[in-house]
């Protein structure tokens, strides 16, 4: 049997309890809004057996690289939505996996990159990227331009679709359905007025992991994306996406140093294993770059929260109280909890599956690259 004590540190861990329960959690979100589909964002996850829990049945599924697309398009998964903004240039691959069979649609916002796609001799289908809020990618969906981009696709106009992803700010309930409606509102107008104009609008997509949880109507919409629900983290604990019992992803970590003058242990886990993402700071409580959980994933050390990085060191700091350093010898494994579940997993080729114990019960492997 292996356990957490045999493996190299740093290594991911993903407790496959919890994320089934977070799985579930999703798919009885949407249930309460017939006729729409879950198309799960792969973008965190990389992994065709996260997949298999995810999308059984191969699919349909959201990828945020073509590594991704040619992954899953191998293992079943042949419907899928390319959600970053085309570059002409990848055109010819997205033809070539989809003349082997696959179904992978890309996405734009620009008229010029519309008429490379319709222009394009290989099989490629797009959808509209709308803006509704976040200020990202996207046209808005009251604008000429969009209008002008379907003109440009023709027939090769999928649907329309767009991210929320400005619904990170918000922190009650009531906020998040706000933004929620209008997400759906923006992306139902776009697809209504290209459905005057004489389009076919066959695909309405919208969502981000807060606005699928919450929304309270999806009337228009055919299908909904998310992705970090999978796997949860601190920063989707604070807004309310779940509960802190719900964070699946986690990094082992062995101690490497204590500092008792300053309240701290050093990790052999730093800015590359844990990420610097400091989403937390915007948050109601900073967790730093991590929270320190025990080897089981419990909170046995209060606020003890990741303070500083370095490119190979992480220094945990005990901000509710001393650290027990007599349970934190050199050597000791622990677990951090990350800030940002997807820049966290970015570092690692694979998981490490656990049921909630120390026992290693399979290896998942990554797609990392693009």
């Amino acid at each position: 049997m292996t356990t957490l004590d045999d493996l190299p540190t740093p290594s991911l861990i993903l407790d496959r309890v919890i994320l089934v329960r977070n799985l579930a959690r999703m798919a009885a979100a949407i249930a309460r809004h017939p006729g729409v589909a879950l198309r799960p964002h792969l973008k965190t996850a990389k992994s065709r057996e996260v997949a298999a829990l995810a999308a059984p049945g191969g699919g349909p599924i959201t990828v945020s690289t073509l590594a991704e697309a040619r992954c899953f398009a191998a293992g079943g998964w042949r419907d899928q939505i390319y959600a970053v903004g085309i570059a002409p240039a990848k055109l010819d691959a997205v033809a070539a996996l989809n003349a082997a069979g696959a179904d992978v649609k890309v996405i734009t916002d620009d008229a010029d990159a519309a008429a490379a796609i319709a222009a394009h001799p290989g099989p490629v289908r797009a959808l509209i990227e709308v803006d509704v809020g976040e200020g990202r990618g996207g046209v808005a969906p009251e604008s000429e331009a969009l209008v002008a981009i379907a003109a440009r696709l023709g027939p090769r106009l999928a649907g329309v679709l767009a991210h929320a992803g400005h619904s990170y700010a918000g922190r009650s309930p009531g906020e998040m359905e706000a933004i929620a409606e209008t997400e759906r509102a923006g992306v139902v107008l776009a697809a209504e007025r290209l459905r005057a104009a004489g389009h076919r609008v066959e695909i309405v997509s919208l969502g981000s992991t807060p606005t699928a949880l919450h929304a309270r109507s999806l009337a228009g919409v055919t299908e909904v994306r998310a992705g970090v629900y999978m796997f949860g983290d601190l920063f989707q604990m604070q807004i309310g996406t779940h509960g802190p019992e719900d964070i699946a992803l986690t990094v082992l970590a062995s101690v490497i140093g204590r500092k008792p003058e300053r309240n701290a242990v050093l990790l052999d886990a730093g800015a590359l294993a844990l990420s610097k993402d400091r989403s937390t700071q915007a948050a109601p409580r900073d967790y730093g770059f991590g929270l320190m959980l025990d080897r089981l994933g419990r909170r046995s050390f209060g606020d003890a929260i990741v303070a500083r990085t370095h490119q190979e060191h992480g220094e945990v700091r005990g901000e509710s109280g001393p650290l027990p350093f007599a349970r934190l010898p050199v050597g000791a494994r622990v677990r951090i909890a990350p800030n940002h579940a997807c820049l966290t997993a970015a570092a690692y080729d694979r998981y490490h599956l656990v049921e909630g114990g120390e026992e290693v019960v399979a290896v998942w492997e990554r797609i990392n690259g693009w």
